[in-house]
This record gives structure tokens, sequence and C-alpha cells, in this order.
């Protein structure tokens, strides 16, 4: 349950096994005579000259832009806004490098391909983060990523062998030049890898060194290994020319003396219990526990034959892997839309943070699913770009607070990205869907916000300097708005991107200036808030994407904007507002698919759970796993038959299991909301519920269900909602307190 193992290797790098420390990824494949071992790093972003770019100065045009859109004339203001401006894409995510292994003697055969030796294994433990492979005769390769010591670990013990390293990696731009070398100092051997970028884009090169620890021979640029070996590899990139090989050289000597098992001891001290608070076991029928020790290709091929089913067993499966990779992806950055891990360098979408809804999906089960070092690699991202938000707030509308961009690498956050098609300076929600996961932190943990509570309060100054206009009846006017990355459609049919009121821009302002008014106490944001435009159910019966009269909207489109205040704000909710949420369940339900991206299914199961409709939540989920939408390694795609390596559905899943079987607010926990007829039982452990509970335990089967919460403050009158009928209960401080409700 805890791991995945194959018994054929990777024949392509998509279905590399994964590992990693939040800084280093990497990514094991090929056989076992010549395995590669893919070396990445975080913050490997190809320079393109975006990186010292500005926000625009366009505060002088925004009356003009206005106006046009409100005669709508948007396309017209579209351009205007643009200025002629071409599309420029942040930097692009890429791999490091190839560690090549290549045997020379035992019963490898001169070509390819070679047969596979007998008993061989490959296996992934999510529990230690370590990646193995092994065959008879007890030869093995063991490699983990180290979170104590920052330090890429690899145990070798195969017989003779060849070392070496490769930058002929897929899509390698012409421009980038590498340079392998190896050499002995000091009695060690070591393998240096240097990677220099076009000269005047914004960044010098990078590096890896790997110190070599066995029986060892220089050979070229290459070393022989006669046997038992460990390798440790570091890796650094650099903006200015020079290179820091005595640095990383000496944080390798330093570790010189630590073998294997001290190395993994210390990793693991820091990695399982991360990985341990939280565990999915489901139901799995006959034949299912079997099942559960199949191997991985497997368990993919039996989903695959019998798509319109959820399959438990992967299932399950499915929610620790994406949790081992969401962990494993999260450190001095969150997740990228590769997580962490790529082997060439045509990313789709730049890899990069793609802000307006695949990073906070990504993100959905890192605060319910107790992992708040995930969290913590989200808030460094944004603490980092706190400063260019300001500055894209003045810029762009001349005012106070923040205006988050629709994407970054991870270097800055100003917003260069838009032309007169994507108007990204529109898409003014960004700084308040941005910091809602940290908001969610401290609902979950009762943590004191700190530097969070004043960014808050600068998102809804945004909000109160940049409403303006008004209609005839006194209500705000949202101008210019942009509802992620569609529009109403024009005469002719097509989606025009810049709009007025889109049901995102109200939510979010709506939103930060509650929680702003929460966190300090002041009201001086409750006459705007009165102010905002009410939501718009259109002639459907749906929730409108805007909430302006004569716009038509674009229902077969991926993204579900106009659903932010379902989730993950909690402002649409069947028994508070129950109306609005029929509403938003129309609208869910009437919105296509478009290309069936993982982000878009996944978000709409989350919605339908929130709105509580158990099998349009499961539909969703199978629109995934029934799609072919995993690699071996469990990472997935971005579309059906794995098109595009992209990790959102691996991540974002385990948060959308954990939505359908608990939903919480402060004083509120609904358990089993919108769980499925077809997956009848199971067990949950860990879960930390936003009103500070933690459901130790919930389990349940066709005729109920028992769970055990544990309150971190006491908590009087907490209502507890189920299919099986309804509690009020007391929770005292660190007692765990039990409740069975049955039919």
């Amino acid at each position: 349950m805890h791991r995945i193992y194959d018994t054929a290797p990777a024949a392509r790098w998509e279905d590399a096994f994964l590992t990693g420390n939040g800084e280093y990824g990497l990514m094991v494949y090929g056989d076992p005579y010549a395995e590669r071992i893919v070396v990445n790093h975080h913050r490997f972003v190809l320079p393109n000259g975006t990186r010292d770019l500005r926000p625009p100065e366009l505060a002088g045009v925004m009356d003009q832009v206005r106006d046009l859109i409100l005669a709508g004339r948007r396309a017209e203001a579209g351009r205007l806004l643009a200025g002629g401006r071409q599309l420029l894409w942040t930097q692009s995510f890429h791999p490091g490098y190839a560690l090549t292994l290549d045997a020379l003697t035992g019963d490898a055969p001169a070509g390819a391909p070679a047969p596979l030796p007998p008993d061989y294994l490959r296996t992934t433990d999510f529990t230690t983060g370590e990646v193995t492979a092994s065959w008879a005769g007890g030869q093995s390769r063991r490699a983990f990523v180290s979170r104590a010591d920052a330090v890429a670990v690899i145990r070798l013990a195969t017989g003779e062998c060849r070392l070496g390293a490769t930058g002929e990696l897929p899509g390698r731009p012409a421009g980038v030049t590498y340079r392998s070398t190896a050499y002995r100092r000091d009695g060690r051997a070591f393998l240096q890898v240097r990677g220099t970028y076009p000269a005047g884009r914004g960044a010098y090169g990078f590096e890896g060194l790997t110190l070599v620890l066995g029986d060892s021979e220089i050979r070229d640029d290459t070393i022989l290994l006669a046997g038992d070996a460990l390798l440790l590899t570091v890796l650094d990139r650099y903006l200015t020319p020079g290179w820091g090989t005595d640095v990383l050289a000496a944080r390798l000597t330093a570790l010189a003396r630590a073998g294997y098992r001290d190395l993994l001891q210390r990793h693991t001290a820091r990695h399982t219990p991360m990985y341990q608070r939280v565990s999915l076991e489901l139901a799995v029928g006959a034949g299912g526990e079997a099942q559960r020790d199949h191997p991985v290709g497997d368990l993919l091929d039996a989903q695959r034959a019998d798509a319109g089913r959820l399959s438990p067993v992967l299932l399950e499966r499915l929610f620790h892997a994406g949790r081992y990779l969401l962990i494993s992806s999260s450190g001095v950055l969150p997740p990228r839309l590769t997580g962490l891990w790529l082997a060439s360098w045509d990313a789709a979408w730049a890899g990069d943070f793609t802000t307006d809804a695949n990073l906070n999906l990504q993100m959905a089960g890192a605060n319910i699913g107790a992992l708040p070092e995930v969290t913590e690699a989200y808030r460094r991202l944004i603490a980092g770009q706190i400063d260019d938000w300001r500055r894209n707030a003045r810029a762009v509308y001349g005012g106070r607070g923040l205006l988050a961009p629709g994407r970054t690498d991870g270097e800055h956050g100003h917003l260069f990205h838009f032309c007169d098609e994507w108007p990204w300076p529109a898409w003014l929600p960004g700084a308040d869907w941005l910091l809602h996961p940290l908001w969610e932190h401290h609902l979950v943990t009762g943590e004191p916000p700190g530097e969070l509570a004043g960014w808050l309060v600068e998102a809804a100054e945004f909000f109160e300097d940049f409403l303006t206009r008004v209609d005839d009846d006194g209500r705000l006017v949202v101008v210019p708005s942009f509802s992620g990355e569609t529009g109403p459609l024009d005469e002719r049919g097509d989606p025009t991107y810049l709009s007025v009121n889109a049901t995102m821009d109200i939510a979010a302002a709506r939103h930060a200036m509650r929680t702003a008014a929460q966190v300090t106490g002041s009201r001086r944001w409750d006459k705007l808030i009165e102010q905002l435009p009410d939501y718009l159910i259109d002639e459907r019966g749906a929730l409108a994407e805007w909430a302006w009269p004569g716009y038509r909207a674009d229902d077969d489109h991926r993204h579900i904007s106009h659903l932010y205040p379902v989730w993950p704000l909690h402002e649409i909710t069947p028994a508070d507002t129950p109306e609005l949420a029929r509403a938003a369940h129309r609208a869910l339900r009437v919105r296509g698919d478009e290309n069936l991206s993982a982000h878009g299914s996944l978000h709409r199961a989350l919605a339908a759970a929130r709105l509580r409709d158990a099998e349009l939540a499961a539909a969703n989920v199978r629109k995934i796993v029934g799609a072919d939408m995993f690699f071996r390694s469990l990472m997935s795609s971005h579309n059906p038959g794995l098109q595009v390596y992209n990790a959102d559905a691996a991540h974002a899943l385990p948060g959308v299991l954990i939505e359908m079987l608990i939903d919480s607010q402060p004083g509120r926990l609904h358990l089993l909301p919108a769980w499925p007829a077809e997956l009848p039982g199971g067990t949950l452990r860990g879960v930390t519920c936003r009103g500070q509970v933690t459901v130790e335990e919930l389990t349940w089967d066709g005729s109920g269900l028992r769970v055990r919460l544990r309150a971190a403050v006491t908590q009087r009158a907490v209502t507890v909602r189920s299919p099986y009928g309804d509690q009020v209960v007391d929770l005292p401080a660190g007692e765990t307190i039990e409740l069975a409700l049955h039919t």
C-alpha cells in the first residue's frame, strides 16, 4: 500500500521512478546494464531575458480601458491594455543532466536490448523515499534525496560499471553547453558537470558535483567502479560568471564519513513522519488483498480495462503516491507544474507555477492532509514575491495593495506575461486566491497569522482603491475583469476575455475585505462589502460566470473560476445559502469538459464534493483514473492518454478524496459529504480540519461510521453531520472523543 513496484525497467523517462527532498529530484530509469538517473533542481530555469522585467505602467490608460469595456468594445479595450505587447513567457524549468551507469562485466550483452536478469524488481518506497532496482545475486542500486543533508545519495552494489554524465537530453537548446570532468582530489574521486547558459539572458549556468566513495579509476571523463560504491551529489545554479565547485566539494567532503544507512536514517527522521501522518485504506472486496501486491503496471492495466469503475486498490495507492510526490517536490519551493521532475527541455507552459488554478489545486490536500511543511514551501514562494505584487498594483492601477501574476517561474512575481488576447493585468483575484492556503493553514492549526495578517489587509486595500465605478443603482462595478482563461462570447461565438463583474472577482473582493476585517477588528470595509454586486443566476438557474447582463458564457471550458465561492471559500454552501448552492450546482452540471484536463476535472470534483453531489464528484475522479492519465511512477499527465507530464492530478487527488470524506469549517464537521456508493467502506486517519480538530480515525461501511476526534483547544457545541444523522458534541482540548453513527 505504501510503495509501488514494477517488474520491468522504465523504457522512457516519463515512467522513471521518482525521489526528491523539495530542492533536488532524481528520476531513475533504464535497464540494469544501462541505467540513467536524471538530476533536477527546483531552481533550474532557463534564462530568457525576463528575469529583470518589471510590470508596465498602465494606470494612465486604465480609465479609458474601463470606458471601452463598459461601452461593449471589449476587444478594443484589450488592445489598448496590451499596447502592442507580444506574449512573453516565464523562464522554463529544465532538467540538469543524467548520470549514466553502464555495466562493464556480467551478463550484459553487446548491443541492445539486453535481456533482464532474473528477479528484476524496481520499487519506490513512499515511507522512506527510496527508489531501488534489484535483481538476482544480491545486486541492487538504491537512491534517495536527503532532507536532512541536502544531498542526492546513490548506493551501488552491482559489480563493475562505468559512471558518467550527459547533458544530451531531449529538446536541449543549442545555446546551452555542457562539460563533464572526472578527476581526483585529495585521494577522492569526483565527477563534475557544468552547464552554461547563452550569455546575456539573466543567468550564467548550473553545476553538479558527485563524490564517488569506493574502489574507482578515472578514465577520461568517466569513473570506473570496481564494485560497491556510494555516490553523493550536490547542485547549484549561478546568476553571474564563476563556479562554486570548491563550496560544493566542501559540502560533499563533510559527508564523506557517513555511510548509506546513516544518511538514510537522518533523512527518514524528517521524511517518514510527514508521510505517515495521514493514511487511507479502502474496502477492496474479494480478491482485493491480493491485488494490493500487484505490480503498478497491473494496477493501471486493470483500471484501464474497466474505466467506468473506480478501483479501490488503485485509488488508495494514488492517494499515498500523491502525498509522497507532493512531499518530495515541496521544500525550497512548492511543486511546479511537473512537481520537481523533468527529463526534457520542452516543458509545457514552461513548467512554471501557474497560479490561476494549477498551483492551488495541487495544494488542495496540504493543510487538511497534515502537511504544514508543504504549506511552508508555498509560503516561501509567496513571501518572496509580495513586494513584486505591490509593484504590480502600483504600476497597473496606481493604487495600494497586491496584484498577483497569472504565472511565475519562482524567481520573481512581476506581471509581464500578457498580450491583447490574454489580459492578465485584469486578473484581480490572484492575491486573495493565492493567500487562501495560508489563511487555511491558520484555520487548521490556530497559529497566529503573523505576516499574513498584513498581506490580507493589503489584498483588501487593493479592492478598496480599485473599486471606483458604480452602476445606476449605486452598486460597485468590477471593471476591468477577467475570469481565469475565458471570457464572454462575442457575436461570432468566440470568447473575449476583458469583461465586467467576473463572479470570482466579486467573491475575492468580498472575501479579502471580510478576512481583513477579521484579522484587524476594523469595520472600515463594511460599506464596500454592502455595495458589491450580487451574484447573478442566469435563465437556466445556473450561477453566472459574470454578474453583468447580456453576457454569454463559454460553457465548454476547462476552468470553473466562478465556483470560487464554493471551493475553497465556503461562502456558498448547501446548508447556509441553499438557493445559491443550487445555482452553483446547476452551473457545475452545465459546464463542459473541453479537453478533459486533469486540473479541470479535479477542480470540478472539489466543487461537487462541497455541493454534496457524490456521483458527480466520483464521475470527475473517474475522468482521471479511467482515462490513462498516470505513468508507472504514478506521476500524472495533463490530458488523457498520457499527454503532457504534469503533477496536477497526482498532487490534487489526495485533497479531493479527503474533501469527499470530510468537509470542515470551524465549529462544523461533515463526514462522508460526497462519498460514492461504489466504494462502500474504508478507514481514513490523521486528517487535520479547519477549526483545529484532528480526525484521528474515520471508519465507515454501508451501515454507519465510527469517528475519533481530538481538538487542539476546547470547543463547545461542534456540529458533526453525516448521512447517518447529526450530533452536537463538546471537544475538550487534547482528549479523544469517539462517536458512532448508524442507520
